[in-house]
């Protein structure tokens, strides 16, 4: 792994706000709604964060057709910004799938906003080189999720809610 070059790059535009984007990778209730592959989920009850510089995100993964694969991730956090940035050390262990070990990747997240109430996602990722197509092919299937959450009047509805007793 180069330490200087990220291996992966992503840049990717969603049609939310980008203190919603944010929150769907910092609240656990909105991560539990997108993350992962398709046909992979997060048990709620295994999903912990501290989201401060120090603090971490823990959650379970689990594939839908082969409970046995719990992929467990904590991500040891470095620098956060507020509705702008995630950077840490993210550490992937657990019963994964054939051929994958274990591994450790530095990821930066970045939340830009953009024209029309939009959000632009910037993702860095520094990954062993044979974990770089599984890893964008994983994030393009989370990103699927994270649009029809992102699109679900509930979803947005219960947030406005949650977002208005806090500022009462």
């Amino acid at each position: 792994m180069n330490a200087d070059t990220p291996q992966l790059v992503i840049s990717r535009l969603f049609d939310a706000p980008r203190e919603l984007v944010y929150r769907a990778f910092t609240d656990p209730d909105h991560l539990a709604a997108w993350w992962g592959p398709t046909g992979n989920s997060l048990p709620r009850d295994e999903i912990e964060f501290d989201v401060r510089p120090g603090g971490f995100q823990r959650w379970t993964e689990v594939n839908e057709a082969s409970p046995d694969l719990r992929v467990h991730v904590h991500v040891a956090l470095t620098d956060v910004a507020d509705g702008e940035l995630l950077e840490g050390l993210m550490h992937v262990g657990g019963r994964l799938q054939e051929g994958i070990e274990p591994f450790r990747t530095r990821l930066r997240v970045e939340f830009h906003d953009a024209s029309e109430g939009r959000t632009r996602l910037e993702i860095r990722q520094w990954l062993p080189e044979h974990l770089t197509h599984p890893s964008e092919e994983g994030w393009r299937q989370a990103f699927t999720k994270l649009d029809a959450a992102l699109a679900n009047p509930r979803i947005l509805a219960a947030d406005h809610r949650k977002a208005d007793a806090w500022q009462s």
